[in-house]
């Protein structure tokens, strides 16, 4: 612990529908990350992380994540996983289709996709959709979403879920 420790009370959790009532009272741009199947607590602080700097309004979580108020994760998100809105659903589908419902574009970070992400401008309301390392997203969830993908060099096809994170997230509010 190298002499500091803490107590903490998880949050409760705040549904869906909850969240997505406050977000339609802005008037500001709004971007959201969605989680599916994220197990590595690494990955998941390094996600908030990105989150919380590049202005994400929440991250959403599938039941696929690991815990975000882990205290790896904690620390890897430099404390964001503690200031930044956590929603959590059963499944990726189902918070795409919430999202959608709601005017979101939902984005599907994948390397297989034709468009690539400094080819694509946000939308008032946009969500990047984040898959686990390996397997990645479902083609089921990819099929709902619109496919995007990171332009890269020397034959590699992937990153890393958190490095993927940074860079959309960066494209989201800068590009």
């Amino acid at each position: 612990h190298r002499g500091i420790l803490a107590v903490g009370r998880k949050p409760e959790p705040v549904s869906m529908d909850a969240f997505l009532d406050a977000l339609e009272n802005r008037d500001n741009k709004q971007l959201l990350v969605v989680a599916s199947g994220i197990g590595n607590h690494d990955n998941m602080g390094g996600i908030f992380r990105n989150a919380a700097a590049f202005g994400a309004s929440a991250v959403i979580l599938d039941s696929g994540c690991c815990d975000p108020f882990y205290r790896k994760a904690i620390r890897v998100s430099v404390g964001a996983v503690l200031r930044t809105p956590v929603v959590q659903m059963p499944t990726a589908c189902e918070i795409v289709s919430r999202l959608q419902g709601r005017g979101f574009e939902v984005l599907a970070l994948t390397p297989a996709a034709q468009m690539q992400l400094a080819e694509y401008r946000p939308s008032k309301r946009t969500a990047i959709l984040l898959g686990s390392e390996g397997p990645g997203l479902t083609q089921a969830v990819i099929d709902q979403c619109l496919p995007v993908g990171i332009r890269m060099a020397g034959g590699f096809d992937s990153l890393n879920v958190a490095v993927t994170s940074g860079i959309a997230l960066h494209q989201m509010a800068f590009g």
